[in-house]
């Protein structure tokens, strides 16, 4: 008999994941549906947020999908939209602030603009959309919100400063989050990958030298793959992690643990 271990079970929860047409957050999306949730995508082109959620009803036949179009730095778009969710889909149970973009360079020579466009959308956009989202769980006594964080939210390497700036911020964000919601009933914890093989980072798992560097300097001895961050996912999102609050969960294969 197939063991089944309620803590773990969503079931009647929805989950509005940012970021989610493509790599970790569709990953997400098709891990959280196979747990009984109802998942809500975002993104900015709705065309490819179609696909995206077409994929995910052919992952996990069944599963209930939404879609939500707006822009995760744009604070007028995302209370629209989330209005919107809460009184047309389902009250918003989980949060996951997965929306993120890469812009590297030389720290000395990175643009304002560079340095400006990736703070926006890998932090200021957390900050924007939970603001929007958890004043409702907080009326409600519960909610789960999960950010995505990294590996540079604790190291850095070369051309990555405004990336590693805003995972370092975005780990802070969330203990802050964690200190301040805490007594209303949310959990807020974050999601900590390693070096994963997504389309945001396809040119480093091509390029021989990287792969080889990473390989040798992840205990594991390789990339991780988007769906082996779905366990830790699952886990903050449900009721198994109730008493967990203002933590970053890595799943890294060992990387930060080694020297």
């Amino acid at each position: 008999m197939a063991y089944s271990n309620p803590l773990f079970d969503l079931t009647g929860r929805t989950a509005l994941i940012t970021g989610s047409s493509q790599g970790i957050g569709l990953a997400l999306a098709c891990g959280l549906a196979r747990a009984g949730a109802a998942v809500v995508l975002n993104g900015r082109d709705a065309s490819k947020l179609a696909t995206a959620a077409a994929a995910v009803t052919a992952a996990v036949p069944g599963a209930e999908v939404g879609t939500a179009v707006f822009d995760v730095t744009v604070a007028a778009e995302i209370g629209r939209e989330v209005e919107r969710i809460e009184t047309t889909i389902a009250p918003i149970d989980i949060l996951i602030n997965n929306a993120g973009i890469q812009r590297r360079a030389p720290l000395a020579e990175m643009s304002e603009a560079q340095w400006r466009e990736v703070l926006d959308t890998n932090l200021t956009s957390t900050f924007l959309v939970a603001r929007a989202v958890a004043p409702r769980m907080m009326a409600r006594k519960a909610g789960k919100i999960i950010n995505t964080c990294s590996v540079m939210s604790e190291v850095s390497r070369p051309t990555i400063a405004n990336y590693a700036a805003a995972k370092g911020g975005l780990k802070m964000l969330t203990r802050a989050m964690a200190v301040e919601w805490a007594r209303h009933g949310l959990q807020c914890n974050g999601l900590g990958p390693g070096y994963i093989v997504t389309e945001l980072n396809r040119a480093l798992v091509e390029n021989e030298d990287f792969n080889r560097w990473i390989c040798g300097r992840t205990p594991a001895g390789r990339w991780g793959q988007p769906e082996e961050l779905v366990g830790a996912a699952v886990f903050l999102a449900s009721a198994a992690s109730n008493f967990v609050n203002g933590q970053i969960l890595y799943v890294d294969g060992g990387l930060l643990a080694a020297l």
